[in-house]
């Protein structure tokens, strides 16, 4: 048999050729190119496209500590180190000088403006942005004068901001003799016995007390220093009911309710629940009916109807307030702070039985359960229905309050320390969503301090460019000197309070062991913080924090599925749990984000060397709600 020949044949047959050398050779620049692209994908997005002077003028009046901010960015980006190095010309430089001053001195006008119409939050919140900048403001604008002030401007309006602004003026500066002596009797006759007890200790505490010739009136003493029984504190803990209608489950009607607990902290009716009990009040994803009450008695006592004042999705916590004037009121003022083996009493209605009390102790403190700080385990007993409410001390003050337990553990439950429900509250009582700051950082601990594993894209910090692997020694002012396991919420615990749009300093260690000093404008927190990152940057790079891979380039792979190598396994995360560990060669298959479920799932090729580079697909999850940002 004989093969065809001829022209057509023969032109077929080069073109065929042709086409397997340009597929060689397509693969041999894919080849090449993979390296190149690995390294793209893990550089960091660009968060600023351009810095405009005109913009920085325009700021200095509007919004001074932006304009700051934008100064910072400036000198980096056209710092001596840049390509194009603007900001070492000498006019330039006066420019941004004359800028700095201009806005100095307008944050300062706004303070002392703040403080004349009695905004006293506003006026705190920017006398602490100045001593960010190591700026000394007058004695009438420093932040613990302008908080007592508030502190007696709010008396007999709004005593549960008063006392809590005392308190936060104490803890700045120590309260004088005279001013501890007048909010002592505004909790007597307010008939708060805890607090009152707060503002005693302080006076028995300091010699200037005797020294000045301050006593304390007997019965004001008697009151302060004697105890409230368990059953007087069962009338200030009530039954959260939020009503859902109804559902349909197998073709019948069934009512949707939600059970919760709840305790009075005010006399004009205001108590303290968790997010999550009243979720269906606030949250825009829920579409239903939604209304919560509280009931005070068992299930034949009348429903009180109830509004949300404010909440806190991070720290799952809920203000809320009912028309009643309460026969009991919790003091979130002289709290408790335990510790492991300390006894323990949890108050609240598991699956509605009211005004259940249970006993037990402390199991262990710095659990990392929620997004923001840490929480205790205790092992009273508490069910369902036991969320929101109260857990006391031996001698009756707040520790904590709970928030979470594990049906399929018995006596495995949580709760919300007190402390942090007091550096809540504020926000929650100016109403609505509680916004929180955010720097736009994930941390891991390296003792003595925490180190940067990520930074997130058009954040304050990726703005600042601050970079990867360094270290943080201190904001404002405040080094961390903390146990193993309690530096980063040490760290949160310091940004918690401020509010976004403050200017904070930071001391920085980066890779050479030396100090880097940046001042940054705090931005708001996102409700996700990692699920709104995972939107804006690369997988590769989100793999640091949700699972703690921290990647660096290979050769290997192929343009659609570039080769890593392991640079580092963060310990405790996913990734160390799994076994894998530094030097790893690992390819990404996929990444999927489940934000409605509060997780995300990364497929990777890995070889391990403890295997013997065996290879390997794996599957690695990770909570999207990552306690370890910043």
């Amino acid at each position: 048999m004989r093969l065809a020949t001829g022209p057509g044949i023969i032109i077929l047959k080069q073109r065929i050729i042709d086409l397997l050398i340009l597929l060689i050779c397509c693969l041999l620049i894919a080849s090449c190119n993979t390296q190149a692209a690995a390294e793209r994908r893990l550089a960091p997005p660009d968060s600023v496209s351009d810095i405009r002077l005109n913009d920085i003028s325009r700021f200095t009046a509007e919004d001074p500590a932006r304009a700051l901010h934008l100064i910072e960015i400036y000198k980096i980006i056209y710092g001596p180190d840049s390509v194009y190095p603007d900001g070492e010309n000498p006019e330039i430089k006066d420019q941004l000088s004359r800028y700095s001053d201009e806005a100095v001195q307008n944050l300062r006008a706004m303070q002392l403006k703040a403080i004349e119409e009695k905004r006293w939050s506003e006026a705190a919140s920017m006398a602490r942005s100045l001593a960010a900048l190591g700026i000394t403001v007058e004695s009438t604008g420093e932040e613990p004068d302008i908080t007592l002030d508030y502190a007696k401007d709010q008396i007999g309006k709004n005593n549960l901001t008063a006392f809590l602004a005392a308190a936060q003026a104490h803890s700045l500066k120590p309260l004088e003799p005279a001013d501890a002596l007048f909010f002592l009797e505004q909790a007597v006759k307010a008939k708060q016995r805890r607090t009152a007890a707060f503002f005693l200790n302080i006076l028995d505490a300091t010699e200037q007390a005797a020294a000045a010739g301050i006593t304390v009136p007997a019965d004001l003493r008697e009151y302060a220093q004697g105890r409230d029984s368990v059953s007087d504190m069962l009338k200030g803990v009530a039954t959260v009911l939020v009503d859902r209608g109804m559902r349909i489950e197998h073709g019948r009607g069934i009512p949707d309710q939600v059970l919760g607990s709840g305790f009075f902290i005010d006399s004009t009716g205001l108590l303290i629940t968790n997010y999550h009990v009243i979720s269906s009040e606030v949250d825009p994803k829920y579409q239903g009916y939604s209304r919560v009450y509280i009931r005070m008695g068992d299930s034949a006592s009348p429903r009180i109807p109830a509004k949300v004042i404010g909440w806190d999705k991070a720290m799952d916590l809920a203000l809320i307030k009912a028309e009643i004037t309460p026969e009991y009121v919790f003091s979130v003022i002289d709290r408790a702070a335990p510790s492991v083996g300390d006894s323990i009493l949890a108050i609240g209605s598991p699956i509605g039985l009211e005004k259940t009390v249970t006993q037990g102790i402390v199991s262990a403190l710095g659990r990392r359960f929620l997004q923001i700080g840490d929480v205790l385990q205790i092992d009273a007993a508490v069910n369902a229905g036991n969320s929101g409410g109260p857990v006391l001390d031996t001698a009756g003050r707040l520790a904590g309050i709970v928030f979470a337990g594990h049906d399929q553990f018995q006596g495995l439950n949580f709760a919300i320390p007190a402390e942090r429900l007091t550096a809540a509250l504020p926000a929650m009582i100016a109403g609505g969503k509680a916004e929180r700051p955010w720097l736009g950082l994930s941390l891991s601990e390296t003792v003595p301090n925490a180190e940067i594993i990520y930074v997130a894209p058009f954040t304050p910090a990726a703005e600042q460019q601050i970079k990867e692997g360094y270290k943080i020694k201190s904001i404002n002012g405040r080094e961390v000197s903390a146990d193993p396991g309690t530096i980063i919420p040490e760290l949160q615990d310091i940004l918690f309070p401020l509010k976004p749009g403050e200017l904070v300093s930071l001391v920085l260690i980066d890779d050479n062991g030396n100090e880097v000093r940046r001042v940054l404008r705090l931005a708001v927190r996102p409700e996700m913080p990692l699920a709104d990152a995972a939107k804006k940057d690369s997988r590769e790079r989100i793999a640091a924090p949700l699972f703690g891979l921290i990647l660096s380039p290979s050769t290997g792979g192929n343009s659609f599925f570039p080769m890593y190598q392991i640079k580092k396994v963060v310990r405790g995360s996913t990734a160390y749990e799994a076994g894998l560990s530094d030097g790893d060669p690992v390819t990404i298959r996929n990444f999927k984000v489940f934000e409605d479920e509060g997780y995300a799932l990364l497929e990777i090729n890995v070889k391990k060397r403890r295997s013997g580079y065996l290879e390997t697909i794996m599957q690695l999850p990770a909570l999207l709600d990552s306690p370890d940002t910043l």
